[in-house]
């Protein structure tokens, strides 16, 4: 450790401490444009100056790479370095005379016009921050010098002025640069982009969201700079337990299971289908999980209801059933829409002064509450309009001070057409089956119903079965229903399954087919025929076998056959024959 005064003040650091970071452990502020922790600075734009005192000897010196040595005395504010720092001032302002750090700091220094040129338009003062944050830290190698003298300027490769095919779009070099000479362009506030909203911070590491189970943070490969080019690796620097693990690769792991428990879910219709509900090519207008994620506290908004352009709306249309109840798209009920569009309108009106409009077909109130909570949302002031909305436009000129946007429909209640104008717009879409459910339903032998959904063994006595003994079905994927629903349906699955667990032994149905091996020839049309794959071939024997446990005695295979090696357990023919002439002796007895 070494001794040093700063300002009259002695303080104590590591021998070749820049003087910068030893003021900064006094709070003694030096102005800097170009130095940032973690990149070696080289002093480049010479703001942060300081006189240097050693002995008898005097010089000028930058403090941001100023090794500190034992017994000097810095200066940080005397008249010889504030009049140097003015020079310097001077100089970047005639560089880059627009830009607000430089003015606001030469300001400071009493410079407000330089003598060395005006130039609006540049705003690099070639610090090389963004370079070497490029080069060293992230490693990319996009961003490098070229040219010399007035000529020097910071460029892609080639050139180039997108160099996307090397860019990894981190935003490192724009986070670095202190005159904001790089930006990042955000595309969500384009022509009717919905901006992404995230529930609380998103970066390369975060936490899905606050109710996150398990409660842990996870790395986005493709937004990682370590994962993309090496680079970087600051998170696992600064993890004490050492947890990061960025060689981690996703597994494959296949487990031995007695029942199975299918929850797969379910996805949002994409409401940009519908052309004329504006989704996608109209400001403002959002889906009902955009505008539920706008609403949460740790959503983008912290709560707020707000438009793209950062305003409270004056009001905001809520069209239920887009993609439901739609001979074009699914003839089916979603169920939820209606009472999560009530739960919007009575958050917008908590919230904000805005008028709501609920566009619907029919009120479906059908739960325990339900009709309860739609009578307190009228009774808050909410405009209902029965009749399917037709198309929302953006508002004319002269309509522009009602709102922004017009939704047009017919007000079945009262026979007439009407424009409503409104500043944002909710689209309720459809709950749809998941895009991957053919092929779940492949891999578990599950049945679809025409909606596309899995199909239950029963739909009033045994909802939660299905055709194959084990497998149950819990949630959206076996159709559209709530919260409460899904609960009740998840709670009688798994109650079946440790039922059976319990119980320790399974009762099988006595019908099921059996197989001749001296009739079987080997085909194997019935291994594919088989709905059920409890049919296997057996190479040793070259004939096909019946898992008795699988098998549910459907007769498939045993019509197939073509050698009639199949008989269903209880009904081969000198069984049958044998009832017939039962029942015939015993008539000819009476």
């Amino acid at each position: 450790m070494i001794k040093l005064r700063i300002d009259g003040n002695e303080v104590e650091v590591n021998a070749g401490t820049p003087l910068l970071k030893a003021a900064q452990k006094l709070n003694i502020e030096i102005p800097t444009l170009c130095h940032y922790e973690g990149i070696e600075p080289y002093a480049a734009c010479r703001v942060c100056t300081v006189e240097v005192v050693r002995g008898r000897r005097r010089r000028m010196v930058t403090a941001c790479n100023y090794p500190a040595t034992d017994g000097i005395e810095v200066f940080t504010d005397n008249e010889r370095v504030r009049r140097a720092r003015r020079l310097n001032l001077e100089m970047l302002l005639g560089r880059c005379s627009e830009v607000p750090a430089i003015r606001a700091l030469a300001a400071k220094y009493g410079v407000e016009k330089s003598r060395f040129g005006y130039d609006p338009k540049e705003k690099c003062i070639l610090c090389g921050l963004c370079v070497r944050m490029c080069s060293d830290i992230v490693k990319a190698n996009v961003l490098s010098f070229a040219y010399s003298g007035p000529r020097r300027k910071v460029v892609t490769p080639f050139e180039r002025e997108m160099a996307t095919d090397v860019c990894i779009a981190c935003g490192a070099c724009a986070h670095v640069c202190p005159t904001g000479a790089i930006t990042i362009e955000d595309l969500s506030q384009r022509r009717g982009e919905v901006p992404e909203m995230y529930l609380g911070p998103k970066t390369a590491i975060s936490i899905p969201f606050q109710q996150a189970v398990p409660k842990v943070p996870y790395i986005d490969p493709d937004a990682c700079i370590k994962m993309q080019t090496g680079g970087c690796g600051i998170c696992a620097q600064v993890c004490e337990p050492e947890a990061i693990n960025y060689k981690m690769q996703d597994e494959v792991v296949e487990l031995d299971v007695g029942q199975i428990l299918v929850a797969t879910g379910y996805q949002i219709f994409d409401a940009s289908q519908m052309a004329q509900y504006g989704y996608g090519k109209l400001d403002n207008v959002l889906s009902a999980l955009e505008f539920e994620k706008m609403l949460n506290s740790t959503g983008p908004t912290g709560g707020r209801v707000l438009t793209k352009n950062g305003k409270e709306p004056r009001a905001i249309g809520i069209i239920h059933c887009i993609g439901s109840r739609d001979a074009r798209y699914h003839k089916y009920c979603s169920r939820v829409c209606c009472m999560y569009a009530l739960k919007f309108a009575h958050l917008v009106k908590d919230r904000t002064n805005a008028e709501v409009y609920q566009f619907y077909i029919d009120m479906r109130a059908f739960g325990k509450g339900y009709e309860e909570f739609y009578s307190r949302v009228l009774d808050e002031g909410v405009n209902v309009i029965r009749g399917k909305a037709a198309e929302v436009v953006e508002a004319t000129w002269g309509n522009e001070r009602e709102g922004h946007l017009l939704v047009r429909c017919e007000d079945t209640l009262i026979g007439k057409f009407r424009e409503v104008p409104v500043d944002m717009v909710v689209l309720c879409a459809a709950i749809e089956p998941n895009v991957d459910q053919e092929r779940v339903g492949q891999i578990f032998s599950l049945s679809r119903s025409p909606d596309g959904f899995f199909l239950e063994r029963h739909p009033k006595l045994d909802p939660m079965g299905t055709v194959n003994d084990g497998i149950y079905l819990a949630g959206c994927c076996q159709g559209p229903k709530d919260i409460p629903d899904t609960v009740a349906q998840a709670q009688g699955a798994a109650a079946r399954i440790l039922a059976m667990i319990a119980k320790g032994e399974v009762l099988l149905d006595p019908i099921r087919a059996s197989i001749d091996e001296n009739l079987c020839g080997g085909c194997k049309v019935c291994n594919n025929l088989c709905p059920y794959m409890a049919i296997t071939f057996d190479d040793v024997k070259k004939v096909s076998v019946v898992n008795e446990t699988l098998c549910k005695g459907c007769g498939t295979c045993v019509a197939a056959c073509p050698a009639g090696a199949i008989t269903g357990s209880g009904f081969t023919d000198e069984q049958i024959f044998a009832e017939i002439e039962g029942i015939l002796a015993d008539a000819g007895n009476k």
